[in-house]
C-alpha cells in the first residue's frame, strides 16, 4: 500500500511520536510512502534548530535521520514554515535574514505537493492538528 502522511503538530507532540512510528513500521511491512508533508506547526520538526532537553527524545532528529535514511521526499509548507520561521537558504537570502534553518533532506513547496501525494497515495494518513 502506498501512504501520504501529513504531520499538523510540533515535534514535542505525542502526535508526532505517532506519526513517526506508523511512517516506520509502514516501511517495515514493505508499505511505500510516497510523501510525508509537514504543514501548520509541524513545520517544526524540519527545523535544524530544534533543541531536545536532554532527558526527553529528540523527535525532529529522528525525523530527519528517518527522511534522510530512507531518501523520502519530505515536503515542509512554505508558507507555514515562513509564518514560523523555518527558512532554507534561499528564503533565508530572498527575505534578507541572516540564517537559514531547514537542513537537507527537507524541501519547501507549496500545499500542491500534499493535492498530489493523496492523489498518488492509496491512503492520506494525517496526524495531529485542531
Amino acid at each position: 500500500m502506498k501512504f501520504a502522511i501529513a504531520l499538523f503538530s510540533p515535534p514535542s507532540a505525542p502526535s508526532s511520536r505517532r506519526a513517526l512510528r506508523f511512517a516506520e513500521a509502514a516501511l517495515q511491512d514493505d508499505h511505500q510512502i510516497v510523501r510525508l508533508f509537514f504543514y501548520a506547526d509541524g513545520v517544526h520538526s524540519a527545523s535544524g534548530n530544534i533543541v531536545s532537553p536532554q532527558d526527553e527524545t529528540d523527535v525532529a532528529h529522528q525525523w530527519r535521520e528517518f527522511v534522510a535514511s530512507n531518501r523520502l521526499d519530505g515536503v515542509v509548507c512554505i508558507a507555514a514554515a515562513l509564518r514560523r520561521g523555518v527558512l532554507d537558504e534561499q528564503e533565508a537570502r530572498r527575505y534578507e535574514r541572516e540564517a537559514a534553518n531547514l537542513p537537507a533532506p527537507w524541501v519547501l513547496s507549496g500545499l500542491g505537493q500534499l493535492h498530489e501525494a493523496a492523489q498518488e497515495a492509496d491512503r492520506l494518513i494525517c496526524f495531529g492538528g485542531d
